[in-house]
């Protein structure tokens, strides 16, 4: 299996995990246009790689310190007027951000050091997110005189409620690891020497879980979250058509008839 290569992030898949690391430590993994793109073609190839999980940190000592400032090769960067700031999160950053969302894999987030601006939405994508003692979270947008993107106007609220999302938008201030464990804003915060091998492990058990059910259950959830009771129920039965209808399916019922343990195959 020959894996496509990028400037800015790495690729790599094993077990049917797929891990995509953020690749330039030099700026704490800071975001140009060109990483959001390549983001974006790496999952695209992810079907045809035999992923059932991806994983995604950052190289060095930080997740991801928000856009490049000093913008990309192109000099077309993220945040460098009003024109070219809204063109970029059209072009590059908002795509980018729901080919994540429309996957069909579970996604967990492992945030080593800090996740600010369009890195703290970023990490806030995953469907698990978890943080190292040494993380912090942080809409830096404030602070430089502009307005939250990423979605985060839509992540935080729905995450840890109206009164705490703006108090991280217009306060501008670092939440730790800790502090997003107890508010429910992530998954878990877990000692910086075992994040790694946590998220790994969480993402190993997803890959071998029913991979068909687990991509509609992430697709039903976050639709629920805009529609009313009566859609999603709906939605709900449909859901429970497709997965009922494949072969992992039909290995949970036969695997408890049995009393063993399920092997799913993902199909």
């Amino acid at each position: 299996m020959t894996l496509p290569t990028f400037d800015t992030i790495k690729l790599d898949v094993a077990d049917h995990v797929a891990t995509i690391t953020l690749n330039r430590p030099d700026r704490l993994n800071s975001m140009p246009p060109a990483m959001a793109d390549d983001i974006r073609e790496a999952l695209d190839h992810l079907p045809g790689l035999g992923a059932r999980a991806l994983l995604i940190t950052g190289e060095g000592r930080g997740f991801c310190s928000g856009a490049d400032l000093a913008g990309d090769r192109s000099g077309g960067g993220a945040v460098s007027g009003g024109a070219r700031s809204r063109n970029a999160l059209r072009s590059h950053y908002n795509p980018m951000l729901l080919a994540l969302a429309n996957l069909d894999i579970p996604v967990i987030t492992a945030v080593n050091g800090p996740a600010a601006g369009v890195g703290c939405s970023f990490a806030l994508s995953g469907d698990f997110t978890i943080a190292g003692k040494s993380a912090y979270f942080l809409q830096a947008f404030v602070n430089i005189g502009l307005v939250p993107d990423g979605g985060s106007s839509w992540l935080l609220p729905r995450l840890i409620g109206v009164p705490r999302a703006l108090q991280m938008m217009m306060l501008g201030e670092k939440i730790s690891a800790d502090q997003a464990a107890d508010w429910g804003m992530i998954y878990k915060s877990v000692a910086d020497a075992d994040l790694l091998a946590e998220a790994k492990a969480l993402a190993t058990r997803l890959a071998n879980g029913p991979t068909i059910a687990l991509g509609t259950m992430r697709k039903v959830l976050r639709e629920g979250l805009t529609q009313d009771f009566a859609t999603t129920l709906d939605a709900e039965a449909k859901g429970q058509f497709i997965a009922g209808g494949t072969a992992d399916a039909m290995e949970g019922i036969m695997a408890f008839q049995q009393k063993r343990k399920t092997e799913f195959k993902g199909k």
